[in-house]
């Protein structure tokens, strides 16, 4: 791997009850974190394709760890997202670099199929700052039981010269949804939007 790793942190959330109703099954949101090395860190660099490779990797690899949480297979996977934080001796566009470009496609092999946009986030930020990672379904963006999101802190993290990177994977939507729309048992997941 080309990453140069610091640090991994997985947490899986399980809410078993909203507002006095009981939640069964218990809803369940894995996100995993990695903190790296941020190779471009304090200087301008145009070609940002390393950064493109990490991407790539962590994809799969965070992916995985949030699959191995649940204890889920891939196919039951339902909804995923992505957030990066960069620490303040890099820019914005190093976490795009890592998001956007290569990330999704091996995230979307750690949760089968994926058709649906990955909803992601990116800011600066220093340690013990939050970071929001948005949800959405994996298949349907019309899913609306599965517009969420889970923040991640690391009170350690991104030190100046670092990335945090973090990708969430659930099993389930929100506790309770009753907005309407599109459902995930009627999703058909060819289109990436219903």
């Amino acid at each position: 791997m080309s990453a140069k790793i610091r640090k991994i942190a997985v947490n899986v959330e399980e809410t078993h009850r909203e507002i006095g109703k009981s939640i069964s099954p218990a809803t369940r949101k894995a996100v995993a974190v990695a903190v790296i090395e941020n190779p471009f860190a304090g200087s301008y660099q145009e070609n940002l394709g390393d950064l493109m490779e990490i991407g790539a990797e962590l994809g799969a690899l965070l992916g995985e760890k949030c699959v191995a949480a649940l204890g889920i297979a891939p196919e039951d996977a339902e909804s995923y997202g992505k957030s990066a934080m960069v620490g303040e001796n890099g820019e914005l566009e190093h976490a795009a670099a890592i998001l956007h470009p290569k990330l999704g496609a091996p995230l979307r092999v750690a949760v089968e199929k994926g058709a649906a946009l990955v909803p992601s986030s990116k800011k600066m930020g220093s340690p013990g700052q939050v970071l929001d990672v948005p949800l959405g379904h994996k298949d349907a963006a019309y899913v609306r039981s599965h517009f969420d999101g889970i923040e991640v802190r690391l009170n350690d993290s991104p030190r100046a010269n670092e990335i945090m990177v973090a990708v969430a994977v659930t099993d389930s939507g929100r506790p309770l949804p009753r907005v309407g729309g599109l459902t995930h048992g009627d999703a058909k997941g060819e289109d990436g939007l219903r």
